[in-house]
């Protein structure tokens, strides 16, 4: 498997803009169109909570709204914007929303009054029904009409945008409709409506390979305290690029020679680097790195040096002019002659990066691109006319001079451009979150984390300012449902340092200390080889199990199988005590549970321990117990851990601290 595990994941990545996000349009409408995208044919409005309407009429102009018995009207502002509350109703339906402005009067039909929810993060989140277990058979059976699908379209902003980037839709769940949709929000609809009997609106935000900062507002992270100076940049580069490139290109440049692997002077991106041997020859052709034929780079996750020159007549230099590079596999930060011009993400995007005037010249100039990969293949792209200078007369010149390579050492991954698609700051939340605006939900499921792996120990404080961030546009209170990440990865042979086990410690922790938030376990549904599981059926059940306690009610139903409550050390021994457990605790696979640890204060103190079962309780024995400060449990990236209740819902990943019994039992 080509991976490290210190590095977030990119996965799942599709195409994203190069040198700036695209502006974001509203969505392909009728002229007479008065009302927001997210009010069409078939949606489905939240039951029991006052009803948001809103859109777009002439400045000042009378707007006036029926819908299911109820009618109100309001005055447009000076903008054009309006918005009209309606009473609360119960679900049912089918109802007809009529909006009137004017002369002008659009007709929504077929809309429903039922329970609305959010489903929003990475890959294991845009899954579709077709990459599920048994997928043709679900397909043919997605036919309930209850169930209704609205997918946001994928697009980053600099700034939170009102209007959706692309045309949308809701759609009635059916095989042609529900193939492509989310199969982690589906499944949970479909489960959930056999003890909620209302319809489901299906809202899916999702972005293979996002990181969490991107869905994050820029206000919610500044006031948390997170990634100031990169916010700096992101606000400066929506109004002065050139500016902003110069500000994160020394801002990158720093972080790379405070690193402990830099030796003194090494700045690779220098237009006149001192000739060094440890710049070696690439292919013509360029390609993945793994493909070269270098024993040292046939599992090479990490960054890697480029560099090549192109040889310029006056004329030439003196023309506005734009670098293009074919993709890069997944992250670029290119130089241009020793000055940044751009930074983008992306393994299959090509890059396009306008260059100041002035800054080419006659003669040599230097081009030095670093790329980061951090998942399966990485480099950048051939063929080699695939990276050329485009002139503004439209004449183009290609990098033919060809290019030299040089790996970059160590394990920790470069900053991350801010304007960045799925990995930068707020981008995501500005494009596909914000234009959601008020629209009543009873809930979201936040399916993220693998990217955010490589920074584990930080998770637990971005979900916090995730949830207040959401809950503050979206609604106050808003219960959040969450997936703890999947097993992945073979099981280490010792207990091991891991940042998913980081990762799944924070969902659990920020789950439990907040009533409103559920959490679903799914440490035992992942697949050793694959970081997309495809069993999205079970973690829909569980997803829906939790839903049913924590926002239905169903109190006398365990949200999410055993729970630890306590770890407390005892004369010779450790003992683990449960909660939430459906009748008693078992292990699988051999008479005690698997996956237990005992550890000092310290990294790189733990060690395993044998464990037993006594009632709600794990008692843990090892060498040296006694001097344990911690226990963990399903500690790795890809554990063996084998404790679950009788219900067959599995113990979730876990560290505690140790407090210590006067007496055992």
């Amino acid at each position: 498997m080509n991976r490290r595990p210190r590095f977030a994941v990119g996965i799942a990545c599709v195409a994203l803009w190069c040198v700036a996000p695209p502006p974001a349009h509203a969505q392909d409408a009728p002229r007479a169109a008065l009302l927001h995208a997210l009010f069409q044919d078939h949606a489905v409005l939240q039951r029991e909570a006052p009803l948001r309407i809103w859109g777009q009429a002439s400045p000042g102009q009378q707007v006036s709204v029926s819908f299911a018995g109820a009618t109100s009207a309001t005055r447009a502002g000076n903008d054009g914007d309006w918005e009209i509350r309606l009473p609360a109703q119960a679900a049912g339906g089918p109802h007809d929303l009529v909006v009137k402005a004017g002369g002008a009067v659009q007709t929504v039909r077929d809309v429903w009054i039922g329970d609305v929810w959010l489903c929003a993060g990475q890959s294991n989140m845009e899954l579709p029904v077709w990459r599920s277990l048994d997928a043709r058979a679900e397909i043919a059976s997605a036919t309930d009409t209850g169930i209704r699908l609205f997918t946001v379209p994928q697009a980053g902003a600099l700034t939170p945008q009102p209007h959706f980037a692309g045309a949308t839709a809701w759609r009635i769940a059916a095989p042609e409709t529900a193939r492509d949709f989310s199969a982690a929000c589906f499944y949970f609809a479909r489960e959930l409506r056999k003890t909620i009997d209302v319809p489901m609106g299906l809202i899916q935000a999702a972005w293979g390979g996002s990181r969490i900062e991107a869905w994050t507002s820029a206000d919610a992270l500044r006031a948390g305290g997170q990634a100031n100076e990169e916010l700096d940049v992101l606000s400066l580069y929506a109004s002065d690029v050139p500016t902003a490139l110069a500000r994160w290109g020394s801002h990158w440049q720093g972080w790379w020679k405070a690193r402990k692997e830099t030796s003194a002077g090494d700045e690779p991106w220098r237009a006149e680097a001192p000739s060094d041997p440890a710049w070696r020859r690439a292919p013509a052709g360029l390609g993945a790195w793994e493909r070269w034929g270098e024993p040292d780079l046939a599992a090479y996750d990490g960054m890697m040096w480029y560099r090549t020159q192109v040889k310029l007549s006056a004329a030439q230099a003196a023309r506005g002019a734009a670098l293009e590079l074919g993709p890069a596999d997944e992250t670029d930060m290119t130089w241009v002659n020793g000055v940044a011009v751009g930074s983008s993400y992306g393994a299959d995007a090509a890059r396009t990066y306008a260059l100041p005037h002035g800054l080419l010249r006659e003669g040599a100039n230097s081009v030095v691109v670093n790329v980061l990969d951090t998942w399966r293949e990485g480099g950048l792209a051939g063929p080699s006319t695939a990276h050329a200078l485009r002139f503004d007369d439209g004449s183009r010149v290609v990098l033919d001079a060809g290019w030299r390579y040089r790996p970059a050492p160590g394990l920790d991954a470069p900053p991350r451009a801010p304007w960045q698609t799925a990995s930068g700051l707020s981008t995501l939340y500005n494009g596909m979150i914000a234009p959601l605006g008020r629209y009543g939900l009873r809930g979201f499921l936040w399916y993220q984390g693998e990217s955010n792996t490589a920074d584990g120990a930080r998770y637990a404080a971005r979900l916090r300012t995730l949830r207040a961030d959401w809950r503050r546009q979206l609604g106050d209170g808003l219960p959040m449902l969450a997936v703890q990440l999947a097993g992945y990865g073979m099981p280490p042979p010792a207990p091991t340092e891991s940042g998913w086990a980081e990762v799944r410690e924070a969902q659990r922790r920020v789950v439990g200390e907040d009533a409103r938030s559920g959490l679903a376990i799914a440490i035992d549904i992942g697949d050793h080889y694959d970081i997309h599981p495809p069993n999205k059926q079970e973690l829909a059940r569980r997803l829906a199990r939790a839903a049913r306690h924590v926002i239905y009610g169903e109190r006398g139903l365990a949200p999410s199988g055993p729970v630890p409550r306590e770890a407390s050390q005892t004369t010779g021994a450790v003992v683990v005590t449960f909660d939430g457990i459906t009748g008693t605790l078992a292990a699988s696979g051999a008479p005690g549970p698997i996956g237990f640890e005992l550890c000092g204060a310290e990294a790189g103190s733990c060690r395993h321990a044998d464990a037993r079962i006594d009632g709600d309780r794990v008692v843990l024995r090892a060498p040296r117990a006694g001097d344990a400060r911690r226990v963990r449990y399903c500690w790795a990236d890809g554990p063996v851990c084998t404790l679950h209740d009788g219900a067959g819902l599995p113990a979730g990943p876990f560290e505690l601290p140790l407090t210590v019994a006067e007496t055992s039992r």
